[in-house]
């Protein structure tokens, strides 16, 4: 079942599409090394906010999707993700689509333990990866981390998905201090095209990639100006697909500073797709490089955790 709106209560798995994709991206998944590139943050903001309309849930803006599957076409979807994913009725299609238009349950999970953990932001380097609505990076900013950078596997999540809901959420109208601590909205959801007022600082703080993660981790190494390490990399819903463990035990390895946190959200086990926590755990233990930690268990719905890791 996928999530149409970001309901924290709603109970959502991937879907691929159909089974023949399995197969092909199966004797594919080597070719599927999708370039690195990152996106730079428009100076005219209200462009970026352009048709769009935004809803709330837990004091976060984002993008409503369906008016995103009703506007994006042409050159906005270079990709044809959206297409591609409404016509399938798919939330998944291997090395071309990874799920990023839609926000995942167990983003609410991740951000419920940031307040239960007192999870501490300020002045932190902080990567969203994978970061589809960029949820979990839109909370750092507000808990004043001094860099936040989001990735997403998709240039189109970025540009229509990502990128608005970062500048909803920080213009003068829509931004706010604190610790950003994850609480349910007291007022029910909005539903408003917003305008951006001005450009914040807090933009200049965030930068935004597209790409499979070896190659985005390649262009942050090698670019003229090397990113330091993160103090702490988030992620939730990544490990749905067993293909991908090696490169992202690998992305972490490189980006992760030598005392930083990651925190991983992830359901149990992934029905049809054949990924889960237990398999991760055991393919980051083998590689010897990381220890794991099970943080949370959450038992409502399809039983989901949160995982912390850390490097022995």
């Amino acid at each position: 079942k996928s999530r149409e709106t970001a309901d924290p209560a709603a109970d959502s798995s991937p879907k691929l599409a159909a089974a023949e994709h399995q197969d092909e991206a199966a004797s594919k998944k080597n070719l599927c090394v999708k370039a690195a590139k990152e996106h730079n943050i428009p100076e005219d903001l209200n462009k970026v906010l352009e048709n769009k309309v935004m809803e709330t849930v837990l004091d976060l803006s984002y993008v409503k999707l369906s008016v995103v599957e009703t506007t994006c076409l042409g050159e906005a979807d270079s990709e044809g993700i959206v297409s591609k994913s409404v016509s399938s009725h798919s939330d998944l299609i291997p090395g071309v689509y990874e799920g990023g238009l839609k926000i995942w349950e167990c983003t609410f999970d991740l951000m419920d333990y940031f307040s239960e953990a007192e999870i501490e932001f300020t002045n932190k380097t902080v990567l969203d990866l994978g970061c589809g609505a960029g949820l979990l990076g839109i909370v750092a900013l507000r808990g004043e981390a001094a860099r936040v950078h989001f990735q997403d596997y998709n240039s189109t999540v970025i540009d229509e998905i990502t990128l608005p809901n970062v500048v909803a959420n920080c213009t003068t109208e829509g931004s706010r201090t604190g610790r950003g601590k994850a609480r349910k909205a007291s007022k029910p959801p909005s539903k408003r095209l917003r305008k951006a007022e001005g450009s914040p600082d807090v933009l200049n703080r965030c930068r935004f990639f597209s790409g499979e993660w070896s190659q985005v981790s390649q262009l942050l190494l090698n670019s003229n100006e090397p990113c330091s390490k993160y103090d702490i990399i988030l992620t939730s819903e990544t490990i749905y697909n067993p293909d991908y463990y090696s490169a992202l035990h690998d992305t972490l390895a490189q980006l992760l500073d030598s005392d930083g946190r990651v925190y991983l959200a992830s359901k149990v086990h992934y029905f049809g797709v054949g990924g889960g926590i237990h398999l991760f755990e055991k393919f980051v233990e083998e590689k010897n490089v990381f220890r794991t930690s099970l943080v949370k268990t959450i038992d409502q719905g399809l039983q989901r955790c949160i995982m912390e890791i850390a490097f022995k």
